[in-house]
């Protein structure tokens, strides 16, 4: 089961950092893959929704639970699609130098045998990918006027 745990310290406040990773519904403007989103639910502490994720001429939808402890934890839990498993954890911790430590967690597992050993070949890569768009669109969203997104990967 492929599975990735790191920590980044970026330039914004935990509560960024929680406000950007919890609106769900803005990941198709951002993140590789996510075709569109559709939002069951959503509370302070809690959101359904749905995910429709296409690679290469593949689209597959799947629907998460999403639990939100504002301002320093996102969990989301798996509840039906093409996997097996998914789970999925953010924190948000003050690095006290003005910035944050984000805590990302996340490991899942195919149904389909075939489909967890393409996944296990393009993993890496991929998740490189999603996390380096996290933090280009905390840049465009956070960064003072004149600061470019590289600052935001530089301080990764």
């Amino acid at each position: 089961m492929p599975r990735h745990q790191e920590t980044r310290q970026l330039p914004y406040t935990p509560t960024q950092m929680f406000d950007l990773v919890s609106n769900v519904a803005a990941y198709p403007q951002f993140l590789p893959w996510v075709s569109a989103i559709r939002v069951r639910s959503d509370g302070e502490s809690e959101m359904i929704a749905d995910m429709i994720v296409g690679f290469k001429g593949v689209k597959e939808s799947f629907t998460s639970r999403v639990h939100k402890h504002r301002p320093d934890h996102v969990r989301v839990d798996y509840l039906y699609g093409p996997l097996k498993h998914l789970h999925n954890e953010w924190r948000f911790r003050d690095d006290g130098q003005g910035g944050v430590l984000v805590d990302f967690e996340v490991e899942f597992e195919f149904k389909n045998r075939l489909f967890e050993m393409l996944a296990g070949q393009f993993f890496d890569k991929a998740l490189r990918k999603m996390i380096g768009a996290f933090e280009t669109r905390a840049a465009d969203l956070y960064a003072p006027s004149g600061s470019s997104s590289s600052s935001a990967h530089s301080a990764a």
